[in-house]
């Protein structure tokens, strides 16, 4: 079953066919990109990046529906691999009233996929996808670079969604290196 987002964010587009034609394939698909990498990995990992509270992005807010002091947020960037090489960089944000119900086990994840556990689970509702290009000025850009993960790109392309528990959001935003269109099953 599917929702729609509250309110649009500046940026983000709703439309898979305004996306280029190299990317389309990777982000429009709505099933599991963790099931989807396995199929076509000679070995899947996710590589931890970086974990625990912090505020959410400026473009977070509204579509997690934070308000006011409720803003504080737990993080998990991660980098999904195949092989030895980074192919997405993932960041995911839940409120923080949402970690003592509903999403407590986002929080000991450690290098297992988010993925696994948001698809295995009949119960939780998938959002819209949204779609933005983003450049260094975003911070996920200036987190990917951080990270290490691409020094040269200066734009990327990247998809979000809200995932629903229990009426508790847990948006993953998922960022496209230009090493996923080597992927043997990215067609």
């Amino acid at each position: 079953m599917r929702f729609k987002l509250a309110a649009a964010e500046a940026g983000w587009l709703r439309h898979p066919f305004l996306l280029p034609r190299a990317y389309r394939h990777w982000l429009a698909d709505e099933g599991s990109l963790t099931a989807r990498l396995r199929s076509g990995c000679t070995r899947f990992s996710v590589r931890l990046l970086k974990t625990g509270s912090a505020r959410p992005n400026h473009d977070e807010i509204a579509p997690l529906r934070l308000q006011g002091a409720w803003r504080q947020a737990f993080v998990r960037e991660v980098a999904l691999q195949c092989g030895e090489q980074d192919v997405v960089f993932a960041h995911s944000v839940v409120p923080a009233a949402s970690l003592r119900g509903a999403w407590a086990q986002v929080t000991r994840l450690g290098t297992r996929p988010l993925g696994e556990a948001l698809f295995s689970n009949p119960r939780v509702l998938r959002g819209e996808l949204q779609y933005r290009r983003i450049s260094r000025r975003h911070p996920l850009m200036r987190e990917i670079l951080r990270a290490g993960l691409k020094s040269g790109e200066k734009q990327l392309w990247a998809r979000r969604s809200v995932f629903s528990l229990k009426g508790h959001p847990l948006m993953v935003t998922e960022v496209f290196l230009p090493e996923i269109l080597g992927n043997k099953h990215g067609r």
